[in-house]
């Protein structure tokens, strides 16, 4: 359990929106997937839509859900400004059931790290599985704790990510990361900040988030245990083999 005082940057849908709407690094795979698959289309821990919106605007059947209530509200408020007609729901990544089947459920931008435990991973996609069709795709992007990873010092707060910010000045997310190698978790306590044109700070904002890593064999155990018979591991979003500590991990599992 996370006992920091502060909120999730969930809990912050605009301020999250500044930071992250612009990144585009993995929208062309996930459209190319959503495309490819022939069907419906659901993305679990949708957020505020950077990656279910354009497949919307692509005129791809796709529907979304996330757990922070006010991360939808969000995504539904971009879709109705785009004139865009959406089905986004709150529902927990364990239990959710939405009454309908898909070609293809993905997990983009390591949703699934936000399973805490066990437990929570083989809940959630045994819950995908249920809602894919025969013949249908499960895909999970994580991104791989190499060695680099793990030997950053603790304490020690890190530049994740900048961007400008509308109006002048930049946006930047400063994460101090604990680091647990055997319970393969992080848990951070963050900042954004605002800076002007100047690079001063005008206003800092802190959460606090935790993730839990998973490892490729440990992966596939846990889409066996899950139901899946079938799957393929990849290193990156351009299908290469995952062979190195620093690829992206994209995994894909069947309903036979």
């Amino acid at each position: 359990m996370d006992d920091s005082p502060n909120p999730t940057p969930y809990d912050s849908p605009e301020l999250y929106d500044l930071l992250f709407d612009s990144l585009d690094f993995d929208v062309a795979f996930w459209l190319g997937a959503a495309r490819a698959a022939g069907g419906p289309v659901l993305e679990a821990a949708c957020g505020t839509g950077r990656l279910l919106l354009p497949i919307r605007k692509a005129g791809i059947d796709v529907e979304g859900f996330d757990a922070s209530a006010a991360m939808v509200a969000r995504l539904r408020e971009k879709a109705a400004a785009a004139g865009l007609a959406v089905r986004a729901e709150v529902a927990d990544m364990r239990t959710f059931s939405l009454g309908r089947r898909y070609a293809l459920i993905f997990c983009g931008f390591n949703g699934f790290a936000h399973c805490a435990t066990i437990p929570d991973q083989v809940a959630f996609l045994r819950a995908a599985r249920e809602h894919l069709a025969p013949g249908g795709v499960l895909a999970v992007h994580m991104s791989y704790p190499g060695p680099a990873y793990w030997s950053e010092p603790d304490g020690k707060p890190v530049l994740e990510h900048e961007t400008p910010r509308p109006g002048g000045g930049k946006l930047q997310l400063w994460d101090n990361r604990r680091k647990n190698i055997v319970a393969q978790r992080q848990d951070s306590e963050m900042e954004i900040w605002e800076l002007d044109a100047a690079d001063r700070p005008t206003a800092v904002h802190k959460f606090a988030t935790a993730q839990r890593w998973v490892y490729r064999f440990e992966l596939e155990l846990l889409l066996g245990a899950a139901g899946f018979t079938r799957w393929e591991i990849l290193g990156g979003f351009d299908g290469k083999p995952l062979d190195a500590p620093d690829d992206q991990m994209i995994a894909r599992a069947f309903r036979d």
